[in-house]
């Protein structure tokens, strides 16, 4: 099969197509037919191998997982001996960053509680964007954030992929959603539902009067003492994504503000998990989500789609056909 390969850690360049070996599922995997991926910046850290701390997840001197991609999309080709779950022409899609990477590539195997059924109303590509973004926008505004109906929200980095779909699970909640993002993305935001859109060229949010319930820092380079401002007395800041300075100051700084007042401060990893893509799936056929995706690259066409993704200006994601 035909499947991208990295090495070593590095630039785009790395990434190779090349024809590998057909996975053979075990008892309790099934063998997927990939027809989308997507590309999310857990991909990037792997490609990169950069912050060097994730090296001793991803491997120290070059990549443990030689075939990158989490999210997928496709179709049940085979099933092992022990799966239940199931069956032989099933549409899936899941997040494989937790179960070995290799999702950019014709076919993978992988254990059951790695997928769920694809949302019946969107199409590969679609599904193949909802995963690992989606996962990380729900369990930062539920299982991180608490968040609760009516509350107001702030997400900076809205237009993105995990800001996209953060959007529209907080107005799932019932929350007032107020959204940061760049002058070009305005209209985007509002189709998705937004209460509140801010333009960050023209306005600092953390400059302003108003005071959120939740924070969701998506992106930015903000130190969290200007997000803490705009915390009501009791609110809740959770960083997902940004700087590496605002991470830092995440980890190290968070646990302190947390203990000494009633605002809390903080940051998470998204962990895979069946029961979110359940339910991001059950939120998409109701058609309270959708994924908002700007451009779609075939398998050959994976370095120029992380040169594109580096660029960090994508709205929404950046889909791989296979």
């Amino acid at each position: 099969m035909k499947a991208i390969v990295t090495k070593k850690y590095g630039p785009p360049d790395v990434l190779e197509l090349t024809e590998v070996e057909n996975p053979i599922p075990n008892d309790d995997q099934v063998l997927v037919k990939v027809r989308a991926s997507s590309v999310n910046f857990g991909n990037l850290v792997l490609l990169k191998g950069e912050p060097f701390l994730a090296r001793f997840a991803f491997g120290l001197r070059k990549p443990k997982y030689p075939i990158p991609g989490g999210d997928i999309a496709g179709r049940v080709e085979a099933v092992g001996k022990d799966v239940t779950q199931f069956q032989l022409g099933d549409d899936v899609f899941g997040d494989l960053s937790g179960f070995g990477w290799g999702g950019f590539a014709e076919y993978v195997a992988v254990p059951v509680n790695a997928l769920a059924l694809k949302p019946a109303n969107l199409s590969y590509e679609e599904a193949a964007a909802v995963p690992m973004a989606g996962v990380t926008a729900l369990q930062g505004l539920r299982d991180k954030g608490k968040i609760q109906p009516g509350q107001r929200i702030l997400i900076n980095g809205a237009s993105g992929g995990v800001g996209t779909f953060a959007v529209q699970i907080a107005k799932s909640f019932g929350a007032e959603v107020t959204g940061v993002c760049s002058t070009r993305n305005l209209d985007i935001l509002r189709s998705i539902g937004a209460d509140h859109a801010i333009d960050y060229t023209q306005e600092d949010f953390t400059q302003k009067p108003q005071v959120y319930d939740l924070i969701l820092g998506v992106n930015g380079h903000k130190p969290i003492s200007a997000y803490k401002r705009v915390l009501n007395s009791n609110g809740i800041f959770v960083h997902v994504g940004g700087s590496e300075a605002q991470m830092f100051q995440a980890m190290v700084l968070g646990p302190w503000i947390s203990m000494t007042s009633k605002k809390k401060m903080g940051t998470f990893l998204q962990r895979p998990k069946q029961d979110d893509l359940i339910y991001l799936k059950e939120l998409i056929e109701a058609g309270n989500v959708k994924p908002v995706i700007d451009r779609c690259y075939i398998l050959s066409e994976i370095p120029e789609a992380f040169r594109y993704f580096q660029e960090g200006h994508a709205q929404g994601k950046i889909v791989i056909t296979v």
